[in-house]
Formats: C-alpha cells, sequence, structure tokens
C-alpha cells in the first residue's frame, strides 16, 4: 500500500481535482451531522477532510471509529474551500486506520487545555507532538545545522571523542561513575582534553555531543547530561577563537530568522539583535561596574545571574563578552594573561543574565601546565595520558564550549532547559 504520496504543505490550489494520500494523526474532529471533519496533522502542518452523509458507510463508521491521536492514511480527491485550512481540503475515497489511540489522552496535544512542565515532560511523546514543542525542535536542528555550516566553512573538521574515561577532564567530583570491564571510570565532563590533543593533529576541530554533570544543581539553567559545542584551534589565543563564535552566534541568528519565521510565530518570540563585533567587557571593570551601583561583588568571585541581569540593564546589551577572568575561577588548563598572571586569557559570552559560552587560550607549555594542577589541589600524575604528548609539540591553541540547550533558550523564548531538551535529565528525571 501506498502511505503517502503528500505532505500537508503539498497539498495546495494548483492541486485541485487531483487524487493524493495524506497521512498523519487525527487532531480534531468535529460532527455537524451532514458533514464530518477531520483534520489530520503531519510533520509540516493541518489538511482537512470533509466526510459528507453521501459518501460510503464505511467512511462514516470509521470516522467515529477514530480518537484523537489514532494514525491514519486518506485517500482522496483536493478540493478548493476558503473556509478550510490554507483554502483546500480532502474528499475521502478511502480511510485506512493503522493505529487506534486510547483514551482519554494524558495531555491536550492541541494545546487548548495547559499542562505544567512536569506533566508533558512525563508524557513527553504527546508534548513533543504539540505545535509548540515541534516549533522549538525546528529551529534547534535549524540552529545545530548552522553552527556545523559556520564551522566547515571555516575551516574545522568535526569530530567525535570518548564519553567513558579514566579520571576527571577538569578536577572536580562532579562525576557519574561507570563500571568498565571490572575497573572504575567516568562520564565525560567535557571533551576538553582530548580536542586540545587532536588540535596538535588537526588544527580545527568542533564536536557535538553529550557531556554529564553529576551537581547537585536543580535549576532552570542546568541538567545532569547536556548537549555541549566545543571548539579548538591551533595557532590561536582566546580573541581568535571569540571571533569565531561571533561568526556562529551571526549564523544561526540569520539562519533562523530566515527558515523559521513560522516557528517563531507560534513561539510568539523575537530573536536578539546580533551586531558584530560583540561588546567586549574586562571581568574588573564588570565587578567595579557593578559595586558602582550597589552590588556587593567582590573580585575573584564568579559573577552572579542577578549580578550579570544588572550589568546587562546598566550596559544596554543583551549579547556581549566578560573577558580576562580570575586565575583562581578558571580551570587548569587556561593561559594566565603574561602581563598579569593572576588573570587569564578567557571569556564568557553572556546573553541577559545567561552564560553561554566559555572559552580561553590554553597553556601548551608543560611546566606551566603540572604548576597549574598542583594550584588546583589536582595530582599531575592522574592526567599522564594528557600531559606526556606536550613533549612532542603542542601548538599554541584556543577554544570554547557553548552550551547548546541554553542557546535554545536565547532562540525560542523558552524559559527552563527542559523545555528545549528532548528527554531531559536531571535529579528527579531518568525516564522516559
Amino acid at each position: 500500500m501506498v502511505f503517502r504520496t503528500h505532505l500537508s504543505s503539498d497539498i495546495s490550489r494548483s492541486l485541485a481535482g487531483s487524487e493524493v494520500v495524506v497521512a498523519g494523526w487525527v487532531h480534531s474532529k468535529r460532527d455537524l451531522g451532514g458533514k464530518k471533519f477531520l483534520v489530520l496533522r503531519d510533520k509540516d502542518g493541518f489538511i482537512q477532510v470533509v466526510i459528507s452523509k453521501s459518501d460510503p458507510e464505511e467512511l462514516v463508521r470509521k470516522f467515529y471509529e477514530l480518537t484523537l491521536e489514532s494514525v491514519v492514511s486518506v485517500k482522496g480527491v483536493v478540493r478548493i474551500d476558503e473556509r478550510a485550512p490554507g483554502g483546500v481540503e480532502i474528499t475521502p475515497k478511502e480511510l485506512i486506520i493503522h493505529n487506534i489511540a486510547s483514551t482519554p489522552l494524558p495531555i491536550d496535544v492541541s494545546g487548548k487545555v495547559k499542562a505544567d512542565l512536569d506533566t508533558r515532560l512525563r508524557e513527553r511523546v504527546l508534548d513533543l507532538r504539540r505545535e509548540e514543542t515541534k516549533a522549538v525542535f525546528k529551529i534547534v536542528s535549524t540552529t545545530l545545522r548552522s553552527i556545523r555550516e559556520e564551522l566547515y566553512s571555516n575551516g574545522f573538521i568535526e569530530v567525535l571523542t570518548p564519553k567513558i574515561i579514566a579520571s576527571a577532564t577538569e578536577g572536580g567530583a562532579a562525576l557519574f561513575p561507570v563500571i568498565y570491564f571490572g575497573r572504575e571510570a567516568f562520564l565525560a565532563q567535557s571533551p576538553q582534553l582530548y580536542k586540545e590533543l587532536l588540535a596538535s593533529a588537526f588544527e580545527r576541530v568542533f564536536e557535538i555531543a553529550p557531556a554529564w554533570r553529576a551537581e547537585e544543581s536543580d535549576t532552570p539553567y542546568h541538567l545532569a547530561e547536556f548537549i555541549s559545542v566545543d571548539i579548538e584551534m591551533a595557532f590561536a589565543n582566546y580573541e581568535t577563537v571569540m571571533e569565531v563564535l561571533e561568526k556562529v552566534i551571526y549564523r544561526v541568528v540569520k539562519n533562523v530568522s530566515e527558515e523559521c519565521s513560522k516557528e517563531l510565530k507560534i513561539l510568539n518570540h523575537e530573536l536578539p539583535q546580533v551586531k558584530l563585533p560583540f561588546k567586549r567587557f574586562r571581568y574588573v571593570d564588570v565587578v567595579e561596574t557593578l559595586r558602582g551601583v550597589g552590588s556587593d561583588a567582590t573580585k575573584g568571585a564568579d559573577i552572579t545571574s542577578s549580578d550579570l541581569r544588572r550589568f546587562s540593564k546598566e550596559v544596554g546589551e543583551e549579547l556581549y563578552f566578560i573577558t580576562e577572568w580570575p586565575s583562581e575561577i578558571r580551570p587548569f588548563y587556561t593561559k594566565p594573561c603574561d602581563n598579569n598572571p593572576e588573570y587569564t586569557e578567557s571569556f564568557d559570552f553572556i546573553y541577559n543574565f545567561l552564560e553561554i559560552a566559555s572559552g580561553s587560550s590554553r597553556i601548551h607549555k608543560k611546566e606551566l601546565l603540572i604548576s597549574r594542577l598542583r594550584e588546583k589541589g589536582l595530582n599531575p600524575e592522574s592526567f599522564t595520558y594528557f600531559l606526556k604528548w606536550f613533549d612532542y609539540g603542542i601548538p599554541p591553541h584556543a577554544g570554547w564550549g557553548m552550551g547548546l540547550n541554553r542557546l535554545a533558550l536565547m532562540l525560542t523564548g523558552r524559559s527552563n532547559v527542559r523545555e528545549v531538551t528532548l528527554f531531559p535529565r536531571d535529579k528527579k528525571r531518568l525516564e522516559p
């Protein structure tokens, strides 16, 4: 059998009088006696099927048998009717039922009856059929393609690094242990050390892949499993890779704006204005500005979300970099500034109050790396697999990591990273 010849987006006035086969889910039903209306939903939208009292009894019987979210194929003829969605509808000749959905549905896919986020995540597969949720992930898909296009066009190659590792990437205890053939291993927090080594072979690499952090954070902006977008670039410093990040953000916003206007309208969201280059603010100047407007921010400490909100408002910027963070709060591989090693050649990329990406120049001298490991209370012996390669020509290099889920918040106007993650994993959620 032919399941489908056309999607809803293909059905137009130009097909009037033509026979087509459409397929999808029953989105709504209306019985007006003489006419019965069936609205099908597929990946692109909706198409209306109209059954008249003069049609075969089998069509009427199947209409009454169908429940919302049942899966069907309909063979019929395209008719023009201005009252129908898109101005066209289908008069059926045959209706094939593939699957009858149980009733009642745990959530309303049409969106008329609202559900809280926990319910939506518990019933995620149905939630993913909602128009708003599908719009979110169309934007996420466009974002992923845009990132890849920009990086490929700048000479990067895509790599995949191990996700089961022997020791912490960046130190700390936020690791998920796994049993690996009788040994203890861990899920990777980051591809950081591997991508640095790969930059010494391929010069420009990127990876888009999951990472894991066993942190206690239970906020709208943290997940235990998240998608990280990482680049590493040889013969570069933090300023070089900031420019790469700017171009990535520019292309993403441009492509989403041009290709996802329908989805942005569904989400009632306007994208931020992107004007390159983004403003750069030194960490020490940010702290000084914050203290000038009543904050108790102190040098040497991280900047809180509330202070980032305050700073964004104070300087009138949505998208900007904060550069040259203190050494004591950056990872061991971050290169200290040559003129003042208390600070580093590093940056965070901020959207309003949210850190979207973080990056730096990296240390490429073995002796300094060992010294920094010890300063951080880490044992260099645990990093032998990484350090040994610094005896064989590691070039100056730099890179960044960006949280795809957080970037998606900026692009969709959602307020919780769980909304922009297909099947989120956090302290409370291990299924579906």
